[in-house]
């Protein structure tokens, strides 16, 4: 291996060859670039002759080079392309975290498009024609949905909390209860929240039990606020008790420097009970139960872009509003415009129009003519993997609605000479990758979030996976 090592060329001598000029002509690379990249291919080349991997030309004969420039061609192709990609989600995962949450509708894009690629009147009042603010355009929908009296916008629910708690209860007592100190996805706890908040945590009640009278006996001079914190994704059973919004709303009045503020984490302004499916509170009741804050995530329950959305009343978000954090949890332009969109399907009644709303209560029949479908056109077109449709179940995901399950139909795919997790590797790596489930050596296809459009993308990439497979082509 040494040996190998040392009859390597040097770098400078590599750059000096008609081979490295035609590299960096072809790939439209500078002197600098070029070396760079030569140098990175080298380096990685030497690993793999020390790893006995390395399956080119030994570096003390003719094509050598060649092997070199061809290795840092394919780096620079790695180095210089985008690294996130639009996948297909067929887990059956709605609200699938690692895939980006919500997917957001036709119409919504075209208004992000229109809006990001020009100038727009985001700090702009157009009627008085001077500087304006950013917290105006999606205010006036929150509210009108809500019944809210004032809102405002910051990058995600975990900022929401960490400004609210900042700048109205910093060095002042926040009681909640023990059975309300979640942790979300990325270990993000209250507590730790509210520690790097500056606000003081007081913990009433137990694990399983909180009573009315645990808050009563916590309220001091330096208590600021009452923080309820929805269970969104667990569930607790058994012998449980906790107390209702209304109440502790009811308590908080009762005292000038008490403020109420619950986290509602998903945040519905679809009532999705009506459909049978979980029991989410919507906004909308919360603040109508006497709350004086609420905040709640965008890319959820509602279906929007990323977003913490703080409502409530209007003394309180005008506070928010001038405080120093907002600016530094402040949104932008594409933001705004994807959730002023998603909010105005809800005021016109078109929660069809948004993916979220439609996956999760799309029903079962629907979904079961989709599979037979893909099934139906696999097999005609001659494919030799072992097809079956099954009932299944579908989640709602995104920590949301932990104990839900969606009914749905499921396409089962195997193959008699491939592996289910090669398979399932294989289609992930498609362009567009198709995200599936992997369960006893089968992968599943649920189509429950997957588009007309996508249907046919799955379509072929399974066809063309079949045909890697009959004629014994590699995988790349």
């Amino acid at each position: 291996m040494k040996e190998l090592l040392r009859k390597i060329p040097p770098i400078h001598e590599a750059l000096e060859t008609g081979g490295f000029n035609r590299f960096i002509e072809i790939n439209d690379l500078s002197f600098n670039q070029g070396k760079e990249l030569v140098k990175e291919s080298v380096t990685s080349i030497r690993k793999y002759i020390l790893e006995g991997t390395w399956e080119g030309p030994p570096p003390d004969t003719q094509g050598f080079l060649d092997a070199v420039f061809m290795h840092a061609e394919k780096i620079k192709k790695q180095k210089y392309s985008i690294s996130l990609h639009r996948v297909i989600n067929a887990s059956g995962t709605v609200l699938h975290t690692n895939l980006g949450r919500a997917r957001i509708g036709a119409e919504t894009i075209e208004h992000i498009s229109s809006v990001a690629g020009s100038y727009n009147n985001l700090e702009y009042d157009i009627d008085e024609g001077k500087r304006g603010t950013r917290h105006t355009h999606a205010e006036k929908f929150i509210c009108e949905l809500t019944g809210a009296e004032a809102a405002m916008i910051v990058n995600n629910n975990a900022a929401a909390v960490f400004l609210i708690l900042s700048a109205l209860a910093k060095n002042k007592e926040v009681i909640v209860s023990r059975g309300e100190l979640v942790e979300i996805g990325g270990s993000f706890r209250i507590s730790s929240i509210m520690e790097e908040s500056g606000a003081k945590l007081v913990e009433v009640g137990t694990t399983n039990k909180t009573h009315l009278k645990d808050y009563q006996g916590h309220i001091v001079e330096d208590t600021a606020m009452i923080m309820k914190v929805h269970q969104s994704n667990f569930v607790m059973k058994g012998f449980t008790s906790a107390v209702e919004s209304e109440e502790l709303a009811g308590l908080s009045k009762e005292y000038d420097h008490v403020l109420y503020y619950e986290d509602l984490g998903s945040g519905a302004l679809f009532d999705f009970s009506q459909y049978g499916i979980g029991e989410e509170p919507l906004i909308s009741d919360v603040i109508e139960k006497g709350a004086d804050l609420v905040s709640f995530s965008g890319d959820k329950l509602l279906g929007g872009p990323q977003a913490g959305i703080i409502a409530g009343k209007k003394e309180a978000v005008d506070l928010l509003k001038k405080h120093q954090l907002a600016r530094v949890l402040r949104v932008d332009k594409m933001t705004i415009a994807a959730l002023e969109m998603t909010l105005l399907h809800y005021l016109k009644k078109e929660e069809d129009k948004i993916p979220a709303v439609f996956s999760i209560t799309r029903p079962k029949e629907d979904i079961h003519q989709q599979s037979i479908k893909l099934v139906d056109q696999l097999k005609h077109r001659n494919v030799s993997f072992i097809l079956e449709l099954s009932e299944g179940i579908s989640k709602v995901g995104g920590g949301t609605m932990p104990e839900v399950e969606l009914d749905t139909y499921l396409v089962s795919v195997q193959h008699n000479r491939v592996p289910a997790n090669e398979i399932h590797k294989r289609l992930r790596k498609q362009d567009p990758g198709v995200i599936t489930r992997i369960h006893q050596d089968r992968i599943f296809i649920d189509l429950r979030t997957v588009t007309p459009e996508e249907h046919d993308e799955i379509l072929e990439a399974l066809v063309e996976l079949n045909g890697q497979i009959e004629n014994d082509l590699p995988f790349s």
